[in-house]
């Protein structure tokens, strides 16, 4: 099997290392280092080379400038890249401005949307564009305090809404406690007349129960019935008081055998 790292170079018989064209340093070009990055194409763009059309987000291996412009102490970088079909540059550069993109050359955006949104301002002079400055400023400003000023209202009317709901809550709690206490009241009144109600009746019938006890006995005269006690007593005499009960202890009888029963004669022992 066959080494995976050369460690040894194969030099032919015929080579020469004079032959080899090295650059010095001193001669070699001192512009702006290249850097290799790989990056997706900011915007959709068609090819002025052969009319292919790219479409944003599509990948390229692409070199990286960095130029001298800036803009507020922000650098401005330049992409080279190659169209998928001819292999033609194409450049474009950062607009940290409008934070998007500028397509510079190779190459023609489909759609650049800040000059939709935006007046072109671009030949304005300075002291235009500090007016122009100065009134985005103020409008600025009376929008904020317009939206204030809304805010406030909108709290106020909030806070109103708030205070007629709790109005309107109080009064409703209001209405159904005295409802409540009225309905109690009337519970109360109508306890109160079963009560006296159930009172009365009981009375009736205690005295409806003492009339008939007294009508029972009653003679047809209208006197009292009174007890035969005596001839109870008369009675009770003639009977005999039995004897009081004695706790002395009764000797029972001596228990006979079971033979002398049976007429069996005990045998005399012979000695």
């Amino acid at each position: 099997m066959s080494e995976r790292k050369v460690l040894t170079k194969y030099y032919p018989p015929d080579f020469d290392p004079s032959a080899i064209k090295r650059t010095p340093k001193h001669l070699k070009p001192s512009g702006p280092k290249l850097l290799t990055v790989r990056l997706m194409a900011p915007f959709s763009m068609k090819c002025l080379h052969c009319g292919e059309y790219i479409y944003k987000g599509r990948k390229f291996n692409a070199r990286k400038e960095t130029t001298d412009e800036k803009y507020l102490s922000i650098a401005i970088y330049r992409f080279y890249i190659r169209c998928t079909r001819c292999s033609g540059e194409i450049t474009f550069k950062t607009d940290p401005k409008n934070m998007d993109y500028i397509c510079e050359r190779g190459a023609k955006r489909n759609f650049e949307p800040w000059r939709e949104n935006k007046p072109d301002n671009t030949h304005e002079t300075e002291e235009e564009t500090l007016d122009r400055l100065e009134r985005e400023e103020n409008e600025e400003r009376e929008r904020l305090e317009r939206d204030k000023m809304a805010e406030l209202e909108e709290k106020m009317l909030e806070s109103q809404r708030e205070m007629a709901v709790a109005d309107a809550l109080d009064e409703i709690r209001t209405r159904n406690a005295r409802i409540e206490r009225s309905e109690a009241r009337g519970e109360e009144v109508a306890l109160a007349h079963v009560r006296d109600e159930a009172e009365e009746a009981r009375r009736k019938a205690e005295q409806e129960d003492e009339e008939a006890a007294r009508r029972a006995f009653m003679t047809a005269a209208g006197e009292k019935v009174k007890r035969l006690v005596e001839d109870e007593v008369e009675g009770d005499k003639t009977k005999e008081m039995p004897p009081p009960p004695s706790f002395e202890r009764v000797k029972k009888p001596k228990k006979q055998p079971f033979s002398a029963g049976l007429g069996i004669k005990k045998k005399q022992p012979l000695v």
